[in-house]
């Protein structure tokens, strides 16, 4: 079984990778923020909840995010792995799921950070922006309170995970496929 943990900043690629992983290796890809654009589209009380965190681009508490998480792995246990893409974001989480993952005999194989400098990032999101129809893509302000979180609140999972000796960084400029077959490589190969 293989489970992937794969971040970076908002708009660095990790929804588009993490179909392609799914894809190349059968994984299950469980995104929490499609889980919560998911909630807020159907207007579930969860959702309802969610939106407005998300409006101000803060991040859900992680009772929450854990508890959508967990539902998500326990309804597909017979899968061959996961892909975690947005979670886990905080040092606290990373425990958390670690925990979780155990208790079902399960453990992440890699953590997979896609790099990119702020300024092509928020040219992706704005550009995403005109077409995505997310609110949280069109704000430059609320983009760079995203930057924001993401350093303050997920850069320390580097951290976190190379004492586990499971992170991993790419380049996360280039074409999909380039980006793709750095992926693969680390993988493969580690």
């Amino acid at each position: 079984m293989v489970n992937i943990v794969i971040f970076g900043k908002p708009g660095a690629g990790k929804g588009t990778q993490a179909e392609f992983l799914k894809s190349k290796y059968n994984l299950i890809h469980i995104s929490t923020g499609d889980l919560f654009r998911h909630h807020i589209i159907n207007k579930t009380p969860l959702g309802l909840k969610v939106n407005s965190i998300l409006e101000n681009g803060d991040l859900v508490p992680d009772k929450l995010t854990i508890e959508i998480l967990e539902n998500e792995v326990k309804k597909n246990k017979k899968a061959n792995g996961f892909i975690f893409d947005g979670f886990p974001r905080t040092i606290n989480q990373a425990k958390k799921l670690d925990d979780f993952l155990k208790s079902l005999a399960m453990q992440i194989s890699f953590t997979i950070a896609l790099e990119a400098e702020d300024e092509i990032l928020l040219n992706r999101l704005l550009k995403r922006g005109e077409t995505s129809g997310r609110s949280d893509d069109i704000n430059k302000e609320k983009i760079l309170n995203r930057f924001k979180e993401y350093n303050d609140k997920t850069l320390p999972l580097k951290e976190f995970y190379s004492k586990q000796n499971k992170f991993f960084s790419i380049n996360g400029v280039g074409g999909i496929k380039v980006i793709s077959e750095r992926l693969i490589s680390i993988i493969e190969n580690s």
